[in-house]
């Protein structure tokens, strides 16, 4: 894709993690001359830098980054606000760019932006702190048990294995009175400039040996020193990461450190599997496996 845009174009680059995204994002924002967007969820911490494989200070320096390291990780953020602020940005970049890049690899978050979600009521911090303690001391069952109670329909087609979005609904039902269904409507919205997706792919072993020599070298760099600054604050929500969760066990004695590593690297293959599968769901993307 190196054709001129007629029309401001959004050009999303995504993949698993370790895939490659962020050097074929630079190479295609210098190509184009244009900045990049990051739809890493992860990657908006600034305390977070060397477990989210952020950008180095060098990438950051070769083209203009957005939602890098632009939240503490004591930040309250959602889906729905990327979205508001992104869109907002894209207004003010579309005036000097045809073609802005958004790479990374939080599908929900690129959703948010092509798609748009459905707004939903913010909770107060009373019902937050509800809501996490209540999956802090009793797990992802109680959280479960409390919605197929308040909002049996969205249980029925939820990912009743994914702690964060039913954290979230829980917390609309309790702060509205109202099921977390009633706020869905699943409607597309319209967006005032084009569209273009392309997911990066690699061979399976490939990819599993760099997420492996990712690790490793992460662990060179001092993540092990990184997730014991940020252990007393383990309870909030951005922490709950891979690469920190299995260092914040190691730390209490429950693994050892090989081990924790080990965790780490398995762990994270897991995730690139449940990356590439929400992928697959969007028949949109153009799939790139040379770059």
């Amino acid at each position: 894709m190196t054709t001129a845009f007629s029309s401001p174009t959004l050009w999303v680059i995504t993949g698993a993690t370790a895939v490659g995204k962020t050097d074929y994002a630079i190479k295609v924002a210098q190509r184009h001359q244009t900045c990049i967007i990051s739809a890493d969820s992860r990657q908006f911490y600034k305390e977070m830098k060397i477990g989210t494989a952020s950008p180095t200070l060098e990438e950051l320096a070769a083209v203009p980054h957005y939602f890098v390291g632009n939240l503490s990780i004591h930040d309250y953020y959602n889906v729905s606000q990327f979205e508001e602020q992104v869109l907002l940005l894209l207004e003010k970049l579309f005036q000097k760019h045809d073609v802005v890049i958004m790479t990374g690899g939080s599908g929900l978050y690129i959703d948010a932006v092509c798609r748009g979600v459905d707004t939903m009521p913010d909770p107060d911090s009373e019902v937050r702190q509800r809501v996490m303690q209540l999956w802090e001391d009793e797990g992802v069952e109680a959280l479960r048990a409390h919605l197929r109670l308040l909002d049996p329909e969205y249980c029925e087609n939820a990912d009743l294995a994914n702690h964060k979005q039913m954290v979230r609904a829980l917390e609309v039902c309790l702060q509205t009175g109202l099921p977390y269904s009633s706020f869905r409507t699943g409607s597309k919205k319209e967006r005032p400039f084009s569209i273009v997706k392309q997911c990066l792919e690699r061979p399976r072993e490939e990819l599993f040996n760099r997420i492996n020599r990712r690790v490793d070298l992460m662990m060179e760099q001092g993540l092990l020193e990184e997730a014991r600054s940020l252990y007393p604050h383990k309870h909030l929500n951005a922490l709950n990461t891979v690469g920190y969760k299995e260092l914040f066990d190691y730390f209490e004695g429950k693994l050892t450190l090989e081990r924790a590593i080990e965790d780490i690297k398995t762990h994270t293959r897991r995730y690139a599997k449940r990356q590439m599968t929400w992928f697959k769901r969007d028949g949109e993307y153009e799939y790139v496996t040379q770059f």
